[in-house]
């Protein structure tokens, strides 16, 4: 069976309106909604969006990977599937890599798949970096009517085996030979997994070897057994408070996520001067009334800000955020493992943005890379950012400039709040005034923080905790737009997003197009939209459970029924939506006070002498926390103060040290009423780490584990 031909491209819709449909209950919004820019994928599946590519725009520029090492040291399977030309910057080479090579590539891996014995709906594990070959393994097994199965790459023995034996995983491919090894210890306790291939051994090559004789058909027909509702990936939770639970998510699941988003987010996934949305007609469409992909010609909202006056000029910063040759890019770093970066790479690939992938995160590579790869766009944590004002800032002050880099911090914080005001009808926008103490720094401070991102950053899709009214503020005045979004594996990524032209800063934003937010009464977050899950996956059934409550405009058991996410949020008059905590996670004091800690403790992180920060007070007269010190901020402190030579054990009880932490933390209660402030804090001499049990694959907090581990420490809070 051979996927249908595309289908001609129906008349684009008329633009659906971008306003929230709100719902309020005793005079308070209770419910928001936000109708879909991009019509549901009825036929077909992420599997077909190399080949779509391939057939309509063969020579575009779809990925670029560094160029390969020479020697011992060289890529397996580099030099295959790549166009002669490069990108080179600060010692870093990158190999573009066309529609149609990538293709060709994805083809030829699932052919070896398939010659592998791999069946439509086996499980393949992937345990890597966030690497090319992990993309292209993800599409390949796509190909191949497989479900891939995420690992993160630091995850223990334990945690690996566990995701593949719950998962039923027959192959796993993991990226070196630590991970192999480890894998390999394990066999004897999983029966099922037949085949293990390592990456940096030739993985790559080894499966298209062995597929050189399975027919093009072959992939053909799996590709057309595929729909929306076939199961794309198993990904596993980070499992703060437990084992992680198996997300299965279908490729409508991702469709409707990014099709959405892409139409939202029209100028990071869009060049100036295109379409607002088109992306590629999926080769399984056979109506011409059922297309998978939205279309609307109608005219972008101009993202940029009308009050911006022009900046000096600079050829490495140009003004348009796409590159010499008009292609907007990106450059992956968060892992692939977690739903966030994973559907940012379909998005990419789905709307034909250059993507590159980083796989070291230490600062010094990841530096390197992105000057080298000069992304128009990244996704990010806030943690990136916040490490880029903070280094900004220590640069500053150790040239004797903290002062003035404070000044500059202050003009674009008030510049970018103008401009969220003036978004809002609240404001005329920023003064002229304002714009001319902006200029004057454009050069001094801002360009060299959009330089620490790769020069030419103009926009951030920002996740995974609150990124916090003062630093999305400081970007966006500084030339870098910030869209924060919400969401969680069970949802595809993202639920909600800042509006462009639209922001509220401190807030999630919106719900996403096609998607709906409610509170419970209790203050739950509850969302349903087409990206939200399946179910959980029940290895002794081999299926999707569903978990889904019914709402009050639903049925019991309804398929439209409401998820709920175990977040504490609330709706403002606009419907604009505030996360402010996890429901576990909430603290109740032996006075009876119920505190929700997230917020102190995100502001508390916020801090350059601060790395990780964990509120405690369940059962306690008052809220306490345990701080751990940011090695690259506590140097910095050192340096500043003459300290280098005190020894950490010493230094946690530095006055001057506590003095500082105790401003930030006076900063932080100003968030909360007196009962709900931290009296007491303990500084300690270690961090928080995954190694050690204390944080999640994705830097979550195991709070059950750390109060386990410093239970002495906390009950000295109390003495």
């Amino acid at each position: 069976m051979r996927p249908a031909p595309p289908a001609p491209l129906p008349a684009p819709p008329a633009q659906p309106s971008a306003e929230p449909v709100k719902v309020r209950e005793d005079g308070v919004v209770r419910e928001v909604a936000v109708p879909p820019l991009a019509r549901p994928v009825r036929r077909g599946s992420l599997a077909g969006i190399p080949f779509d590519n391939a057939r309509e725009a063969p020579d575009a520029v779809v990925l670029s990977r560094k160029r390969p090492a020479t020697g011992r040291n060289a890529e397996p399977g580099a030099a295959r599937g790549r166009r002669g030309g490069g990108r080179t910057g600060s010692g870093a080479a990158w190999q573009d890599v066309t529609a149609a090579a990538f293709a060709g590539e994805v083809l030829a891996v699932a052919k070896g798949l398939i010659a592998e014995g791999l069946r439509p709906g086996d499980r393949l594990a992937i345990m890597s970096r966030t690497t090319y070959e992990w993309t292209l393994l993800d599409f390949a097994a796509w190909a191949a009517g497989l479900i891939t199965v995420p690992i993160y790459p630091t995850s223990s023995a334990f945690q690996a085996r566990w995701i593949l034996q719950d998962s039923g995983a027959v192959a796993c491919v993991v990226e070196d030979g630590i991970q192999a090894r480890m894998i390999g210890q394990e066999r004897d306790r999983l029966p099922g997994l037949t085949r293990l291939w390592t990456v940096e051994r030739g993985a790559v090559d080894t499966l298209c070897a062995a597929g050189r004789e399975v027919p093009d058909d072959e992939v053909t027909a799996r590709r057309a057994a595929l729909g929306p509702d076939s199961v794309a990936t198993i990904s596993y939770t980070s499992g703060t408070t437990g084992r992680p639970k198996g997300c299965v998510l279908t490729h409508g699941n991702f469709f409707a996520e990014v099709d959405n988003a892409i139409e939202l987010l029209h100028p990071v996934f869009k060049a100036p001067g295109q379409a607002r949305y088109a992306p590629p007609a999926p080769s399984h469409a056979g109506d011409p009334h059922d297309s998978s992909s939205p279309h609307d010609s109608s005219d972008p909202s101009n993202l940029s800000d009308p009050h911006d006056s022009a900046t000096p000029s600079d050829p490495h910063d140009s003004a348009t955020p796409s590159d010499a040759s008009g292609t907007l890019s990106t450059l992956l770093f968060l892992p692939l493992s977690h739903v966030f970066g994973r559907m940012v790479a379909v998005a990419c690939l789905r709307a034909r943005v250059r993507l590159g992938h980083a796989p070291s995160i230490r600062t010094e590579d990841l530096l390197a890379d992105l000057a080298g790869f000069r992304p128009t766009f990244l996704l990010a944590i806030p943690y990136v950012l916040e490490k880029v004002y903070n280094t900004g800032r220590a640069r500053a002050e150790r040239m004797g400039r903290g002062a003035s880099f404070d000044r500059a911090a202050r003009i674009a914080e008030a510049y970018g709040a103008a401009v969220e005001a003036a978004g809002h009808g609240e404001g005329p926008g920023p003064s002229l005034g304002l714009r001319a103490l902006r200029a004057l720094y454009e050069p001094l401070v801002y360009r060299r923080i959009r330089g620490a991102l790769g020069g030419r950053v103009k926009y951030v899709i920002c996740g995974g905790s609150p990124l916090g009214r003062r630093l999305a503020a400081f970007y966006s005045g500084a030339g870098v737009m910030t869209f924060e979004g919400y969401g969680l594996t069970e949802t595809t990524a993202a639920s909600t997003v800042t509006p462009p032209l639209r922001p509220r800063l401190g807030t999630v934003g919106w719900p996403m197009p096609g998607t709906s937010v409610r509170i419970a009464d209790d203050g739950e977050v509850l969302l349903r939209g087409g990206q939200v899950f399946a179910g959980y996956w029940d290895a002794g059934r081999g299926e999707a459970v569903r978990v889904l409550e019914p709402g009050p405009d639903s049925g019991p058991g309804s398929a439209e029924g409401w998820f709920a996410t175990g977040d504490l949020g609330a709706l403002d008059e606009g419907g604009y939506l505030t996360i402010t905590g996890r429901k576990k996670d909430v603290i109740i004091t032996s006075s009876g006070k119920n505190i929700v800690p997230a917020p102190l403790e995100d502001w508390l992180r916020a801090h350059p002498l601060v790395s990780q920060c964990l509120v405690v007070g369940d059962n306690r007269p008052y809220a306490a926390a345990l701080i751990t010190l940011e090695p690259e901020g506590l140097a910095h402190w050192r340096l500043m103060r003459g300290k280098q030579g005190a020894p950490l054990a010493a230094l946690v009880h530095d006055k001057e040290l506590r003095g500082a932490l105790q401003r930030a933390i006076d900063e932080a209660n100003r968030l909360v009423s007196r009962a709900e402030s931290i009296r007491r804090f303990r500084v300690l001499d270690v961090d928080f780490t995954e190694e050690a049990g204390h944080l999640t694959p994705t830097l979550k907090l195991r709070r059950a584990a750390i109060a386990e581990g410093f239970a002495a420490e906390i009950a000295e809070l109390y003495a």
